[in-house]
């Protein structure tokens, strides 16, 4: 996948439809009640980063202050959803040992993986950060996390939403009405090709996450140190 143009054919297909006023507002973003759950591994950013992008952020709010910014401890970048949140998952039914012990053998083997967070996208429901990977590193240790899951017949619904392939981080969502179309967008624009940073990956963290990796619905089960 050549990642720049998934970027940049996102951005182009969801701002036609902010612009036209066909986003997609989530109407759950709010709701402690929503009992979707799942099981990922995922990246967190470094301080340096997200300080670069709350910036963005506060500058988004001064035209949008009614719509939802993930605060600092929510920041994530999804390097698999080892199953896809669904309603009444519980963890309880799994044996998290398997999972934690696989995924270190996982590991031995993976090299130094970096990633460049340069540029916004968006789609109709959201605003991303574009994560890009400096090698195969990442999607090597993807792939291979996913082989040797399948192959322990591990409890798994990996790719069953979409093959994640991207490195970004979903920062903004629409959870209200978009008052000022033309001022938001140019907002954006100017944050296309904004540079928030690079850093070397150093952890992953295993969570049991609600839909929007929200902190105080979410628990960190494991942190693996690269």
């Amino acid at each position: 996948m050549n990642l720049q143009e998934h970027y940049t054919n996102l951005y182009k297909a969801s701002v036609h439809k902010i612009k036209s006023g066909a986003y997609d507002i989530d109407y759950n973003i709010h709701n402690d009640q929503d009992d979707r759950f799942g099981l990922s591994l995922i990246i967190k950013p470094p301080e340096s980063v997200k300080n670069e992008i709350q910036k963005f952020l506060t500058e988004l709010r001064t035209v949008a202050p009614n719509q939802y910014y993930y605060p600092d401890t929510d920041i994530h970048i999804t390097l698999l959803s080892i199953i896809s949140c669904y309603e009444g998952f519980d963890k309880s039914t799994l044996n998290l040992q398997d999972y934690i012990k696989l995924i270190k053998t996982s590991l031995i083997d993976a090299g130094e993986m970096q990633i460049c967070c340069k540029g916004i996208t968006a789609s109709p429901s959201c605003v991303l950060i574009q994560g890009f990977p400096t090698d195969q590193g990442i999607h090597l240790l993807r792939n291979k996390i996913r082989t040797d899951i399948r192959n322990a017949n591990l409890k798994e619904s990996m790719d069953e939403r979409y093959l994640i392939q991207t490195a970004h981080a979903t920062v903004f969502r629409f959870s209200d009405t978009l008052e000022h179309h033309d001022k938001f967008l140019s907002i954006l624009d100017s944050y296309r090709n904004r540079n928030f940073g690079s850093f070397k990956v150093d952890q992953l963290h295993l969570v049991y996450n609600d839909w929007y990796h929200r902190e105080h619905r979410s628990e960190t089960l494991y942190k693996f140190e690269l």
